[in-house]
């Protein structure tokens, strides 16, 4: 949503609006000279509107909808709003279960190197300049589609990037089925003259575009993609690779950010550009440029000699591959994890694949699953609901142990900074993981830091 009123702003349009709680983002959004209200209030509504823009996590109970409802104001989701923009433009959507946000903005920055000035709207923030959207000159625009509710089929795009397909959101699918369903009907919409780049070596993924009358376009491995990386070497901070496409080779790529999971976004977003006319040499300094995305494996400094990354994953795949990619960026040192479970559906159904995951760290804290979205179960009270979320937190720590990773679990994130400074010693990883709320731990940690030195 932050992306979206930067783009519209971008655009020439007044913007204001509101979040259910205060945050990081909302004091960001307010240095840009954005009106935006703590609480959801409907109040907080001007007398004149247009459009009333929403979340699709957002009902039609929600005070202001149902105030905008009262007035006749057009109400459009997020997606359909990303929709109605692309109607003038032409439309470049990044799918997937996993690295829409990092993708997207990668092809969004070799884009802006290339020239092509484009517009864009992605689910995380760049580093460096705080941006997750902003309107270009060009006629391309940029957008992360995500497959919550099927939202994604609201856009409009003519090009696309699938870049995997997996279970995930247990409260809108039932099973991989049905999201390798949602994403058929998705890519089945791209138009005849549109690109459509899939990965190759993900059988569920092609699976879902076997069906567009787009141009496919692979990318993965050599043996299943015509974009694919060899020669992988650690450089500092990132990887180097040669890029390679359809047997011959482009450019040289070095990424800043690590991990092996962002050489795979790497290939996807250069494929993506290359095959919209981007030169080898744009998609070398494109990428170069790239400084990555805020809570992708972000270092957020120190802590008593403890190094503290923040990372978004939620889903066991991520979670795995991010702390794969610590084991190979810091090798020897202890690696811990602090989890935050994002909603009791998705840690109820990977439960097993979450304990596997998180068992490559050498001690793990999960404090409670942050719900978002589920606000009560079968109808039940809210507070059943917390029941529900702290006992299945435990459940995932007690499970953890048994298999000889060091795990325990906290009642209350508040707890957090604490047990990092008793568990943990200097020269250990600590990474902060979850989609919801667990980053404004290092705020504390930030907070102790300013006092000690104040103390000194």
């Amino acid at each position: 949503m932050k992306a979206l009123a930067e783009l519209l702003v971008g655009l020439g349009w007044k913007v204001t609006g509101s979040d259910s709680r205060a945050s990081l983002t909302l004091e960001r959004m307010r240095e840009q000279g954005l009106r935006v209200f703590t609480g959801h209030d409907d109040a907080c509504l001007p007398q004149v509107v247009d459009v009333v823009a929403y979340s699709p996590a957002i009902g039609p109970e929600n005070l202001e909808r149902s105030e905008a409802a009262k007035r006749s104001i057009p109400q459009l989701s997020l997606p359909e709003m990303l929709g109605a923009l692309m109607a003038d433009r032409v439309g470049i959507a990044v799918t997937g279960t996993h690295g829409k946000s990092t993708t997207s903005a990668m092809v969004a920055t070799v884009l802006r190197r290339a020239g092509r000035e484009p517009s864009a709207a992605f689910g995380a923030e760049l580093c460096g300049s705080g941006r997750s959207g902003w309107a270009g000159k060009g006629e391309l625009l940029v957008v992360e589609g995500c497959e919550y509710r099927r939202s994604f089929l609201s856009l409009r795009p003519r090009h696309a990037v699938v870049l995997n397909v997996e279970a995930d959101h247990f409260d809108c699918y039932a099973d991989v089925a049905a999201v390798e369903r949602a994403f058929e009907e998705f890519t089945s919409l791209l138009p005849e003259n549109g690109v459509l780049v899939a990965r190759g070596d993900c059988s569920t993924a092609m699976r879902a575009v076997s069906r567009s009358s787009a141009r496919i376009v692979t990318f993965g491995s050599a043996e299943a993609g015509d974009y694919w990386p060899g020669d992988l070497r650690q450089a500092e901070g990132g990887t180097r690779f040669r890029l390679f496409c359809r047997g011959e080779y482009l450019a040289q790529i070095t990424l800043r950010i690590p991990g092996l999971h962002n050489v795979t976004n790497a290939v996807a977003a250069a494929a993506m550009c290359h095959e919209l006319g981007v030169s080898p040499h744009d998609l070398r300094e494109g990428l170069w440029d790239f400084r990555g995305v805020k809570r992708r494996f972000e270092s957020v400094g120190s802590w008593r000699g403890r190094l503290l990354i923040d990372d978004y994953a939620h889903h066991p795949t991520a979670v795995r591959a991010v702390i794969e990619a610590v084991r190979r960026e810091y090798p020897g040192r202890k690696v811990w994890c602090a989890f935050q479970p994002h909603q009791i559906s998705r840690t109820v159904a990977l439960l097993p694949e979450f304990v596997r995951a998180l068992a490559l760290a050498d001690g793990v804290l999960v404090v409670p699953i942050y719900a978002a979205r589920e606000t009560a179960i079968n109808g039940g009270p809210a507070e059943t609901n917390a029941h529900v979320a702290e006992a299945v937190a435990s459940n995932l720590a007690r499970a953890i142990t048994a298999t000889g990773t060091s795990a325990r679990f906290l009642p209350s994130l508040d707890l957090l900074a604490e047990a990092v400074d008793h568990d943990t010693r200097p020269g250990d990883v600590v990474m902060t993981m979850g989609a919801g709320d667990i980053d404004r731990v290092h705020h504390e940690f930030s907070r102790r830091l300013r006092r000690d030195h104040a103390v000194g």
